[in-house]
């Protein structure tokens, strides 16, 4: 009882991520559901994958911004472009937790300690070498294990980050972490000049405080003055990019209604200076920044808003800062890999609800029951709702297939090799 305990203290919050610690450190070999080849960690790691996560599909915006960036020499690893990829040596694995998205609902509900053992999850599949192989019914132990883990869900990283530091240095793990939430933080204090900074996130990142509280603290340290954060959380917008069909207004009509909703309550806040800075808190919200940044040129002119909107908008997108982030991350720890491996590929996963399992309440659409989903309770590590299969351009519905091959042109290339 006093080992649980010193334990549960630990962790600090929840007896979840306890759990599922000891039971990660209870099967070693990783042929379990929710572990990992500890083995794999006793040797050098730079050449494994660097694995990225989101709750869906949005996290390819920060996968994008890490293949695309070039802000750094990659020999002398000083500041400045060199025409070449910073992060040109290194594959990587992506997995989109499609099956149990959108994580923005957990905390409404209530659930919000099944959303974090859903986040360490997240994260123990990275680590280990288990899948789903749809073909055959079953599951194989070939994906290799990643030395990096970059959380690309920003209400993943402000609800499951300190877990996953916590579960890591548990284990022993020489893993580095970099979330888009504090990674943003430093965006916001490169970018923001005078006025006050307005987040535009999901309902449940909003909930949880993050931004504030990361922005607070990074411009605390670095001596500068902290503006007003005014936060808007989106239930609908991540949805409109992607192309659901629940969602019938087009993304030009929903920027213009979660713009209007962030200046609203800027002026309810009472605050005396303009928005200035805007951070899309949301992996998808880049995708629309044209629309959202059209959306405020409107407000701008319209009475009840003078004076709230600052003449010209700097804009956060914490993707390219996350990969800024890594990249840094990477070089102190000598875990760059600086060749590319022949014939070596990236590998994309995306959540199913289990095939094996005939119990599950499905839609029509073959999703899970969204009174299932969110009504779920952690601890359960003996039963598997969900399993993790290759992305294929064929598993992607075609309006978001679309959306990746117009807008993510790195990605697109690499999941369809």
């Amino acid at each position: 009882m006093k080992k649980l305990l010193t334990l549960f203290l630990l962790l600090g919050r929840s007896v979840m991520a306890v759990d599922l610690k000891e039971h990660a450190a209870a099967h070693p070999s990783g042929a379990a559901a929710y572990s990992f080849d500890m083995a794999a960690y006793r040797e050098d790691t730079r050449h494994l994958p660097i694995g990225v996560f989101d709750s869906g599909i949005g996290g390819l915006t920060v996968l994008e911004a890490i293949l695309s960036l070039d802000v750094f020499h990659n020999d002398s690893l000083k500041p400045g472009a060199d025409g070449k990829p910073d992060f040109a040596g290194e594959r990587f694995i992506y997995f989109g937790d499609q099956a149990n998205m959108p994580y923005g609902n957990y905390s409404s509900v209530g659930r919000t300690d099944y959303l974090r053992e859903l986040i360490v999850k997240d994260a123990i599949f990275l680590l280990g070498r288990r899948w789903f192989d749809p073909i055959s019914g079953s599951f194989r132990q070939d994906k290799p294990p990643v030395k990096a883990i970059v959380i690309a869900c920003n209400t993943a990283t402000a609800y499951g980050i300190e877990d996953i530091r916590t579960a890591l240095k548990h284990w022993g793990l020489p893993v580095i972490v970099v979330g888009v939430v504090e990674a943003g933080a430093r965006g916001v204090q490169e970018a923001h000049g005078e006025g006050a900074v307005g987040v535009l996130a999901t309902v449940g990142t909003c909930a949880s405080g993050a931004y504030p509280r990361a922005i607070g603290q990074t411009l605390g340290l670095a001596g500068r003055s902290i503006p007003a954060v005014t936060q808007q959380g989106s239930a609908n917008l991540a949805g409109v990019i992607e192309g659901d069909p629940a969602f019938k207004e087009s993304v030009a009509e929903r920027c213009g209604l979660d713009a209007r909703a962030l200046v609203t309550a800027h002026l309810q806040s009472g605050a005396n200076a303009p928005l200035s800075t805007i951070v899309l808190g949301c992996t998808h919200f880049p995708l629309a920044q044209t629309e959202i940044d059209s959306a405020f040129v409107k407000l701008r002119s319209e009475a009840a808003f003078e004076g709230l909107i600052a003449p010209t908008l700097s804009y956060v997108n914490p993707a390219e800062w996350t990969a800024r982030e890594l990249f840094r991350a990477l070089a102190s720890a000598k875990l760059r890999n600086h060749q590319a491996q022949n014939n070596a590929k990236d590998s994309f996963y995306i959540s199913i609800p289990n095939p094996i399992r005939k119990d599950l309440p499905i839609t029509a659409e073959g999703a899970l029951d969204k009174v299932f989903k969110y009504g779920r309770l952690p601890g359960d590590l003996q039963r598997e709702d969900t399993v993790n299969v290759p992305m294929t351009p064929e598993r992607i519905p075609m309006t978001t297939r679309k959306l990746i091959e117009t807008k993510l042109p790195q990605v697109w290339q690499r999941l369809g090799r």
